[in-house]
Parts: C-alpha cells; structure tokens; sequence
C-alpha cells in the first residue's frame, strides 16, 4: 500500500491491521463523529498528552455538519478545527505508520484523502540533574537526558542564536530513531559538516539498540585492534555549547544523554569542565597535572618492574625502587593480578546497592591489600604503584582512554619481560605508532594540531587559555 486508498473503511481496517490494534495494549483506538462524518484516531498511550487530546476531541464532537460539509482536504481541516501548533498531512503508509510509533497521534476522516498526524506526545523523561561523570564545583549543575526535545532545549537555551540549525535524521532500519546534528551554520567547517552528514545518512544498520555506541561504531572505520576512543562525549549542556560555539558539530542521539563531540583529537581527553570554572593560571596548572599524572599511568609501573626485575642496574639514589621483600609469586604475575583484580572491583561496585557500597570497599581494600600482603602473595610495592595507576586514571574524564592506557601498559609489562630494555623501547614505539595511526570518525586527525602542526590551536588544547571574544 504506497497511498491511502480514499476508502475510509479499508483505511481504517489497514491501519487496525499495522498498529496492531487489539494485540498491543498500549495502541488506542477510538471512533469519532466529526460534523456527522466518521472518524478514526489512533494514539499509543503513554505518549499522547490526555490534556491537550481531550481538548481537540471535545471540540471535534460539537461541530455541526454545516461546518464541514465544505472540506475535501486534510490541511483545510486542520486550518480550521486543530488548535494544537505542531500537526501536518501525510498520505505515505508508511510514514504515519512510523509517526504513530514516534508518539504522534494520527486522525482520518471520512471523504479526506489525507491523514493527519497530530505531534501532541508527552515522552517520560527524568529531570536534568547533574551528570555523574561530569561534577564541577562551580557552574551549572545540569545534564543531559535521555529525551531528545530537552537535550535540544537546552542548548537552545544557552545559544539563542538563529544561526543555530539543529539538523534532523532518521537512521535504523527497524528502530527508526531520530539523530541530530547541531551546528553553527556560519562557524561549522563545511567540510566536515558534509563529511559527517555523508556518514549520518549512509548508516546502514537495523537497529539503534546500544544508542550514541551503536552510532559511533556504524560511522568509524573498522579498526578493532585500536584501544583508542574515536570519539569523545559530554553529558554536560555547557561543554557542549563551547563545542558548537567553536565551530564543531554535535552528534545528539534519542534515547541517549551522551552526546558525541566532533571531530575528536587525542588533545581534546585532556581537558575537563573544571579547568574553564576556575582562572586561567589555576586550570592550566590542574591541566597540566591531568597529562603528567596520566602520561605516568602509562610508564609507571612497567618502567618500576623493568628496574626491580634487574637490581644491578638501580643507582644508589633509587634505591628504594629495590623489592625488600620475598613472594611466592613472580612480579610479573603480581602486576598483572591486581590489574585484573581492579577491573574486578569496578564491575563488582556496578553492581552493588549503594547502602552497601561503602561496606564492599572496606571488604575489597582488606582482602586484596593488608591479607594479600601478609599471605605473601603480593609484596607491598606492587600495591602501592598499582593504587597510583588506579587513581590517575581517574583524574581525567574519559573511561575509555583510561582503558586504552591500560592495556597498553600491560602490553609493555609482556614485552619487558621478554625482551627487558628493548622491549620497553619497542612497546613504546608500538604505543606511539598505533596512536599515531587512529582513525577519528571526521576532521584532520587523531593528533591534530600536533599533526598536521597547528601552534596556535595545539596551545589552546595544552593550557587554559583565557576567555576572549573569539575563545569559549
């Protein structure tokens, strides 16, 4: 069926026969009588707002036959008798069979060969707290949710701008959901607004399941063997808006409060919100300690396990780098243990209630340090380097890179202990390269400015420099 068959009847019986009239029990059907024609809505309940239908239904039924005798198309009748803003025609099947699951409610009336699809939906949606992945001390204290309409509304709100263009798609095959590009279209890089666009439209994929990842993972080239995170997110309305006011794009996926930032550099991890909420002296100083702490992280321990392995080669003044005590255990095996066992206690802590939470760290903190310790599976050292490693992962935003971090520390601690120095030069190298050779989802590159070299912009990236007209 590619139009609507201007039969009223059989209209009605194929849109009962889609919808799924009488099998879902969420799907309401009701037969009116408009001006003595018949007529027939249908609205899934949970998405129609009771109020404002109960309005247009109230005032639909008094009409007279006087007053619609007249009418042979659909938008003279909403020109007339729909009150509510947000209402067009359409006479595709298929379209308003997708409308009516997006929330709309859709309308047929007798002898009209349209259908009228009526935007009157409430989506449940909880309140803009602050995201917990995203705390500053200063600033506003709201985030993103899973609607779509809020997400915009916020951005909205902070950029009252006509220039401002909030660019709608539909991707999945099956889920049909609603994607938007957001942009300033006098500051974006036309370039690469048609490069993500191309990207956008082109998805091929059946459904939107796991949301901005399913998105993310259908646009970005197949490097499976790549720890490094291609794209970066924000639950934060105001990191956002400083996204767009610098001329990039933001990638806004229903049923989501992630928002994707784009293009995305390896420089754009090391900043947070926090280094914008304070002077800029203060946030380039805490700026600078996220990438030395985070750049530790990575050769930390392999480099305190290369030289623990080989005492001879410690100096006197690094002394205390020596393992004073015996293990039954190789070093090796410790390192990667507590790397497992760390992992261990993140998934664990997901899962547990938060009236227990402080009672499972306790628990974890006992078993795995002062017991390990004294059962002589562990030695001390390895506690305390791997409790540095775990806590500066943490000190910058993004879960992913942290991980990326860490299993290319593992695979440096593998390499030292098969090919010692030369191994921790060639895991280095390794490391390097396969940074080096990330492939972002859109923009100059993974490690722009640094490559291809922009001073200017690799300054901005690696300081907090102050606001001005042109910086946000």
């Amino acid at each position: 069926m590619e139009q609507l068959s201007r039969q009223f009847d059989q209209d009605c019986k194929h849109f009962d026969q889609v919808l799924g009239v009488g099998r879902n029990y969420d799907l309401i059907s009701r037969d009116l009588c408009i001006g003595g024609r018949k007529a027939r809505m249908w609205v899934l309940d949970g998405y129609g707002d009771d109020s404002v239908l109960e309005r247009m239904n109230a005032f639909w039924l008094s009409l007279q036959p006087q007053q619609v005798q007249d009418i042979t198309d659909m938008q003279t009748f909403i020109d007339r008798f729909v009150t509510f803003s947000e209402v067009n025609t359409s006479s595709d099947p298929e379209d308003i069979v997708t409308s009516v699951l997006m929330g709309k409610t859709l309308l047929l009336v007798e002898n009209i060969p349209e259908a009228a699809l009526i935007d009157a939906k409430q989506y449940p949606a909880r309140g803009v707290e602050e995201p917990a992945d995203g705390k500053v001390l200063r600033g506003s204290h709201d985030g993103f949710v899973e609607t779509l309409l809020h997400n915009t509304a916020l951005i909205r709100r902070r950029i009252r701008d006509p220039h401002l263009t909030m660019e709608s798609h539909k991707v999945g095959g099956r889920s049909k959901t609603d994607i938007v590009l957001c942009y300033l279209d006098d500051r974006v890089d036309k370039k690469l607004l048609d490069e993500v666009r191309q990207k956008v439209t082109h998805l091929d994929v059946n459904s939107v399941s796991m949301s901005h990842e399913s998105v993310a993972e259908a646009m970005m080239s197949r490097q499976w063997f790549n720890p490094f995170p291609k794209v970066r997110y924000t639950e934060r309305p105001d990191v956002a808006t400083a996204s767009v006011m610098e001329g990039n794009l933001l990638l806004l996926v229903d049923n989501s409060p992630a928002v994707m930032l784009l293009p995305t550099t390896f420089f754009d991890f090391m900043q947070e919100a926090n280094d914008f909420y304070f002077p800029p002296l203060i946030g380039s100083y805490l700026r600078m300690v996220r990438m030395l702490v985070f750049f530790l992280s990575l050769i930390i321990t392999p480099l305190w396990y290369l030289l623990a392995s080989y005492p001879g080669t410690i100096p006197p003044w690094l002394e205390f780098l020596r393992v004073k005590e015996e293990s039954g255990v190789p070093l090796l095996l410790q390192l990667l243990i507590v790397e497992f066992l760390v992992d261990l206690l993140k998934l664990a802590s997901l899962n547990t209630p938060d009236s227990l939470s402080n009672s499972f760290s306790m628990l974890g903190a006992l078993i795995l340090g002062d017991f390990a310790v004294q059962a002589r599976w562990l030695v001390p050292e390895v506690l305390v380097y791997m409790a540095f490693v775990s806590i500066a992962t943490f000190a910058q935003p993004s879960f992913e890179l942290g991980y990326a971090f860490k299993l290319q520390r593992m695979l440096l601690l593998i390499f030292i202990a098969v090919l010692e120095w030369w191994g921790f030069v060639i895991g280095l190298i390794l490391s390097i390269l396969l940074l080096a050779t990330t492939k972002p989802i859109a923009g100059k590159g993974y490690l722009y400015p640094f490559i291809p070299f922009n001073p200017s912009a690799l300054r901005r990236l690696l300081t907090r420099v102050p606001i001005s007209r042109d910086n946000t």
